[in-house]
């Protein structure tokens, strides 16, 4: 199994949130006359500097939610790109400076949900990520589980998921010494299962302010995968807001002079649909 392999799981994957989600959404207009339960939103931010230091930044996501009787879908997109003046040292000693990447990332995942009850449901889930300066090249997980609605009134939201997984992945590339020169090595593909859980919490602070927190973890025997997402939004009219977000992205085993942890901080424009 390779990498062509896991974003054509996840292609399955979303293909299948999307058959069923249809279906559902169906259903439910023709029964309530509304969107079934669909709800979205995009998040856009752009940084740029010029003059004495350049740097340009791109961060933006999308995401779409259903949630009715039936079925409790979701599915993600997120895109980060930076790039940034630098000052390099070439091989004859001559300082240079360059506008290179220093973040490209992109990654996206669906869950598809079906209910049992009102608070328990069977949970299928895909996620795949590339990440060029990352501790992983690329990753893809699919897993199968439960999921648990502990807390659902006017102001608040809790749910738990839980459930194995099989997770393949590309570590970062080892960087060799060779005669004076750091040179790339590339490192063999590895798989394993993993336990994914997931757990969300929504908070309506007021009318117009939301806290949001997710945490995301795919242990297994080789590395261990956390993610944790934080937000607070200002709704500045029904459809815009602003939200100021914080994520912390972890793996338990990396490369040779890779960091185990980063962290992103984004100031962002929300649509909401």
């Amino acid at each position: 199994m390779n990498k062509t392999l896991i974003a054509g799981l996840l292609l399955a994957g979303l293909a299948s949130f999307a058959a069923h989600a249809q279906d559902a959404s169906t259903d439910a207009s023709a029964t309530t006359g509304n969107s079934g339960g669909w709800s979205g939103s995009g998040e856009f931010g752009f940084a740029s500097a010029t003059g004495n230091t350049r740097s340009q930044n791109i961060d933006a996501k999308l995401g779409l939610k259903q949630e009715n009787d039936q079925w409790k879908n979701a599915f993600f997109l997120d895109v980060l790109r930076t790039k940034a003046e630098q000052k390099l040292v070439d091989t004859n000693g001559n300082t240079i400076e360059q506008f290179n990447t220093t973040a490209n990332r992109y990654d996206g995942g669906a869950s598809v949900g079906l209910k049992l009850d009102t608070r328990s449901y069977i949970v299928g889930a895909a996620r795949y990520e590339h990440d060029q300066f990352g501790a992983n090249l690329w990753q893809g997980t699919v897993s199968l589980g439960y999921g648990y609605i502990a807390l659902k009134d006017e102001r608040n939201e809790l749910s738990f998921e839980i459930g194995p997984g099989y997770k393949r992945y590309r570590p970062a590339d080892a960087q060799l010494l060779v005669n004076g020169v750091l040179v790339p090595q590339q490192q063999p593909t590895q798989g394993e299962v993993v336990a994914r859980g997931l757990i969300n919490y929504k908070f309506k602070i007021t009318d117009n302010t939301s806290f949001e927190d997710t945490f995301l973890t795919e242990a297994g025997s080789k590395n261990t995968y956390m993610q944790n997402d934080a937000g607070l939004a200002v709704s500045m009219t029904r459809k815009l807001a602003l939200k100021v977000g914080f994520q912390v992205r972890h793996n338990s085993s990396v490369q040779p002079g890779i960091k185990k942890t980063d962290t992103l901080t984004t100031t962002n424009l929300v649509y909401s649909f």
